[in-house]
């Protein structure tokens, strides 16, 4: 299918008279409405007439119960006008209270020079918890012997394979 001057024509006119694209597709024939809204928009063709074949929707009137009933405020500190973020608290807030969610980070394993693997020495039974940026020359692996069944030791197993009684848990403590 291609553009003629006389579909081109054919087009601006449905269009003026506020078909809509799938319309005008299916008066044009061979043509989707993707490819309609393509030339119509290639052609800079944005305003077109209201069809008069609807009736205009009415409005819905506002349901008064919906919006909060305004109070007025018994407190003695001035109302806040404007950005409030960097507003200065009167009341003073509770210190949070330390997270119980355990930080690999906070205890880490100790990996012995002697124990770390690289990618060439790693084997079924070491841990492959990686240790580091992989472009630094100190990446290395946690080495330490796996459990059975898992590729990494008991303490990143813990790390690896929370499950989800332990995310709920944590988000709890958060």
């Amino acid at each position: 299918m291609s553009w003629t001057d006389e579909r081109v024509e054919l087009l601006k006119k449905l269009w003026a008279e506020g078909l809509s694209a799938s319309q005008v597709a299916s008066e044009l024939g061979g043509v989707t409405r993707n490819a309609v809204i393509g030339k119509v928009h290639r052609l800079g063709l944005s305003g077109r007439a209201k069809t008069t074949t609807t009736a205009p929707r009415p409005r819905r009137p506002r349901n008064q119960t919906s919006r909060p009933a305004r109070t007025s405020s018994t407190s003695t500190a001035a109302p806040s006008v404007g950005a409030t973020a960097l507003k200065v608290e009167t009341q003073p807030q509770s210190a949070p209270q330390p997270k119980a969610v355990k930080n690999p980070e906070a205890d880490p394993v100790v990996v012995p020079i002697s124990k770390r693997a690289s990618i060439l020495t790693l084997t079924e039974n070491t841990c492959k918890w990686p240790i580091g940026d992989p472009g630094d020359t100190d990446f290395h692996f946690c080495g330490h012997k796996s459990e059975s069944g898992s590729p990494y030791c008991k303490y990143h197993s813990e790390i690896a394979y929370n499950t989800g009684a332990d995310r709920r848990r944590s988000k709890k403590a958060s």
